[in-house]
């Protein structure tokens, strides 16, 4: 069932992959800006592009101390590659309170799961 404030995100499997128009294609999100709705939280570290597993990992700098955050890539709601910015479907407050993210569990299931299921549909 799609969430309607929510297109594209009908599932937590439709949450790991890009719903952007046009697709994210051959572009390289690497250092990108990121916008949440609320305004930036960092810089794009690393992208993956696999079907129905891909997300972003982003530095937040000093906004959240440093830390760095997976956003699954159906978050992702356009990308100008103009202005090299990734805009997201999120708010900063909703970005900040994700579950922590630890590089040692980006392939986990059971993170990728809670993670799914955070960023998915009813958030």
């Amino acid at each position: 069932m799609q969430d309607p404030t929510r297109p594209g995100l009908g599932t937590t499997t439709d949450v790991w992959s890009f719903q952007t128009e046009p697709t994210i294609g051959d572009v390289d999100l690497t250092g990108f800006s990121v916008e949440a709705t609320d305004g930036g939280i960092g810089k794009v570290d690393e992208a993956t592009y696999e079907a129905g597993s891909s997300y972003l990992i982003v530095d937040t700098g000093p906004w959240i101390f440093g830390k760095k955050v997976m956003l699954p890539a159906g978050v992702v709601q356009r990308v100008d590659p103009e202005s090299e910015t990734v805009f997201v479907s999120r708010t900063k407050d909703e970005i900040k309170n994700a579950p922590e993210f630890d590089e040692d569990f980006a392939t986990n299931d059971d993170y990728r799961n809670r993670l799914g299921e955070y960023y998915g549909p009813g958030l």
